[in-house]
């Protein structure tokens, strides 16, 4: 023998009949958290500060990024010949 019930109401209204406590003030006091968090750190993941992040760690970097996008364009040889 099968039994099917089907119960038709809101997510509060279940949460209410099985006296689970209401989550929604906690919820919205994370989001605005994070919202702020997110916001604050916006500036750090713009294009600029991650190329000036990525240059900082080697002062060379820069000239080998240009010598590899040169030799992949095929625009022209870079090798230790050419650095003399």
């Amino acid at each position: 023998m099968k039994v099917n019930v089907e119960i038709d109401c809101t997510p509060i209204e279940a949460r209410q009949f099985f006296g689970l406590p209401d989550v929604s003030p906690m919820q919205t006091a994370v989001m605005e958290k994070l919202q702020q968090q997110m916001t604050s750190n916006i500036d750090k993941i713009s294009p600029e500060s991650l190329v000036q992040s990525w240059f900082t760690f080697d002062p060379k970097l820069a000239e080998r990024f240009q010598e590899m996008f040169v030799a992949m364009s095929g625009l022209g040889s870079v090798g230790k010949k050419d650095r003399k």
